[in-house]
């Protein structure tokens, strides 16, 4: 059982990502972190109530897939953290580097060429593996989309994605294309800069770790993800990642690429219509 002073660092560690002062005095606003903009009915039905006790009945979704609560009172700041966490929704990280976005991608959309949200879950392990405390790294986005549309905004990420295949033989491998150092924050937008890779599904959470670490060692004092992709270029990125690009050849060693992330069967193409607008 956790103490009463551990529970108070955590609701520290929480309020210092996820809490904003309003401009009415006395009212905060709350930032839910939910992972891969997922909630089960009981979570769904408990934010209603947390709504319903806090917020006047209100919140907005964000464009992340989360959700914010405004007119939070100050005094009920903590009451409000304890009842996210009784819904697994406790979480700090809101909008930073952890909290990666995706498109429904082959889930639900018939305009899906991968498995999107697949992807998002696999790299939020590896991600989670990798214990970044960094603040400049904290503040990167990452996004994926299953197919060159865009729903997620894969190309004003840090570092984005979208789906793609490559050909093997008789075989199609699930496959991304990358963007880095696109923005959209502080009222500044830029799109990434598309790499001239193809990276297999199975071997993308290897090349965001690479580029996070080629980041950390060779960055400026202080400089963004953002300024240090457009200073060294597309071709520190594609060279940090060229024998992932490799070709897959098909046997039972190698079985595991040909079938996207979160899926059991062997990856094909198959398309329709979208649920986007395109």
């Amino acid at each position: 059982m956790s103490s009463p002073n551990g529970d108070r660092r955590e609701f520290e560690r929480f309020a210092a990502s996820a809490v904003k002062p309003q401009r009415q005095a006395g009212f905060s606003t709350v930032h839910v972190h939910i992972p891969r903009g997922d909630l089960t009915p009981e979570q769904f039905r408990g934010l209603g109530q947390v709504m319903r006790d806090y917020t006047g009945g209100y919140a907005r979704t964000t464009v992340h897939q989360n959700l914010v609560l405004r007119w939070v009172r100050d005094e009920t700041l903590y009451d409000v953290w304890q009842r996210l966490v009784a819904l697994d929704l406790g979480r700090p990280g809101a909008d930073e580097i952890g909290d990666v976005v995706s498109c429904p991608g082959t889930d639900s959309c018939k305009l899906g060429i991968t498995s999107s949200m697949g992807l998002n879950l696999a790299i939020r392990e590896r991600l989670a593996e990798m214990a970044l405390d960094d603040p400049l790294v904290r503040r990167m986005h990452i996004k994926m989309s299953g197919c060159p549309n865009g729903c997620s905004q894969h190309h004003i990420a840090d570092i984005g994605f979208y789906g793609a295949s490559m050909k093997v033989g008789e075989h199609t491998i699930p496959a991304y294309i990358a963007h880095v150092g696109g923005t959209f924050e502080g009222g500044e937008l830029a799109y990434g800069q598309r790499l001239k890779v193809r990276l297999p599904a199975k071997r993308v959470p290897e090349a965001v770790d690479r580029w996070i670490r080629l980041y950390q060692s060779e960055r400026a004092d202080g400089e963004r993800f953002r300024d240090y992709a457009e200073r060294v270029g597309t071709k520190a990125f594609e060279d940090a990642v060229k024998e992932l690009t490799l070709p897959i050849e098909f046997s039972l060693e190698t079985m595991s690429h040909f079938i996207d992330w979160s899926r059991n069967a062997p990856f094909q193409v198959i398309r329709g219509e979208g649920e986007c607008a395109v």
